[in-house]
């Protein structure tokens, strides 16, 4: 296989082959959440092809979330008894048909299908708990900056293709920005069959950091397993408070970033004269602030208390969104809101990553950890249809932008309760 080979020959150079396993994953992770935006761009346009209400569009999108949110656990279940590569294959082929589907689509009950079923199940097989398993797996040394590295291209991801989206949307159709989002898909899927292994044992390999080869655990015996394995973790996982806190503050933080920002940003700024393509531009600011802010928080992460660092992120995130309605939707208003927002929308994960596998080890981390993140997308799918509600039946967004301000500020004060000694960060490596 080509990956044997290259592995060989960086080893030779004194390369380890887990780079190149954290690249494949950032980009499938990066094309995967562009598939996640882009109903984002695509809300307004739907709305004047189909006469479509938001909340009806919005029920949608809520769907995708919850999946995207939910599969977490039962995904990490499908790597570890079917391998990285299989899983991530299967989930490219979910999210490309899907969107292919759309494209004939005219009933908002396709739409619930395809953009929320199919889409949500694929995309939620390839969510953040993969970036855990590849970081947890493969590296022991720095894993806090690769877990930055691979949580900035999933938010990046669904930041940095909306101008892009909406350029296109805009000029050619919105099924034209579609067809983008599946050629990106199928380019990931081919770096995946290339490079893509799934452990460090598999090229005779340590774990960065390690000097010994870590065998694999003997696959479950029944396709059981699949379900009772999460079901496991989590009933040990819920005796821990630290489990909890995690859970519910990383509702807070989907609640303020996937459902909220991601999905009903651009419609907002529409209702204050602002276009598509400039609100685009400002999410897209937002993605490269994200990209610094959370690449350093797996950087922190490796150094520092990590409660106290979800305590500023929460914070610093909530204070944000009570400022953004007083921007005036003006140029330098919202540059300022994109800085500092962007700069943690995501930073929680790498801490509450860090959190997860220091309180329940590393084979069980991603199994708690997706049903963590399950928190964060049913957080989400509840602002994503709540705001869209709000929008429908107040003729306004705000109430929803106020209300994640102060489950923020709430959020902040949560993360700091645990006492746990095992919840302690470790030194740094």
């Amino acid at each position: 296989m080509l990956s044997t080979r290259l592995a060989a020959s960086l080893t030779g150079r004194g390369i380890y082959y887990g780079w190149v396993v954290a690249a494949v994953t950032f980009l499938t992770m990066l094309v995967t959440a562009a598939a996640v935006g882009a109903p984002g761009v695509l809300i307004v346009p739907l709305e004047k092809e189909f006469g479509w209400q938001t909340a009806e569009i919005s029920s949608a999108l809520a769907i995708r979330l919850l999946l995207f949110g939910l599969m977490g656990p039962f995904a990490a279940a499908f790597m570890n008894r079917f391998g990285l590569r299989r899983v991530i294959l299967v989930a490219l082929s979910l999210i490309g048909g899907g969107m292919l589907a759309s494209l004939a689509m005219t009933k908002v009950w396709q739409l619930i299908l395809l953009w929320g079923v199919v889409v949500g199940f694929g995309t939620g097989l390839v969510a953040l708990v993969l970036g855990a398993t590849v970081a947890t797996r493969w590296f022991t040394e720095r894993r806090g900056l690769v877990i930055g590295l691979l949580t900035a291209s999933s938010a990046t991801g669904q930041l940095v293709f909306l101008p892009l989206m909406a350029q296109v949307t805009e000029h050619l159709g919105w099924r034209s920005a579609l067809l983008l989002v599946c050629g990106l898909q199928a380019v990931a899927a081919i770096a995946v069959i290339l490079f893509m292994r799934d452990r460090p044992s598999d090229l005779s390999l340590a774990p960065y950091g390690e000097g010994a080869v870590v065998p694999p655990p003997a696959n479950a015996a029944s396709l059981w397993s699949l379900v009772s394995a999460p079901i496991e973790a989590l009933r040990e996982a819920s005796r821990s408070s630290m489990f909890w806190v995690l859970f519910g503050t990383f509702f807070i933080c989907g609640a303020s970033t996937n459902g909220l920002i991601q999905t009903h940003f651009i419609s907002l700024c529409g209702d204050y004269g602002l276009a598509a393509v400039s609100a685009a531009g400002v999410l897209a600011m937002m993605g490269a602030f994200d990209f610094v802010g959370t690449v350093g928080s797996g950087w922190l992460s490796d150094r520092y208390d990590n409660r106290w660092l979800l305590f500023w992120y929460y914070g610093l995130r909530g204070l944000s969104l009570l400022y953004l309605p007083f921007t005036d939707f003006s140029f330098y208003g919202l540059s300022l809101f994109a800085m500092f927002y962007g700069l943690d929308w995501i930073a929680t994960v790498p801490p509450t990553v860090k959190l997860a596998a220091q309180h329940f080890g590393r084979e069980k981390a991603n199994l708690v950890f997706g049903w963590v993140f399950a928190g964060h997308q049913l957080g989400a799918a509840t602002a994503a249809f709540g705001a869209g509600l709000s929008r429908t039946v107040l003729d306004s967004y705000l109430p929803a932008f106020f209300a994640a301000g102060a489950l923020c500020l709430i959020a902040a004060a949560l993360v700091l309760l645990p006492r746990d000694r095992a919840a302690q960060p470790a030194p740094a490596q």
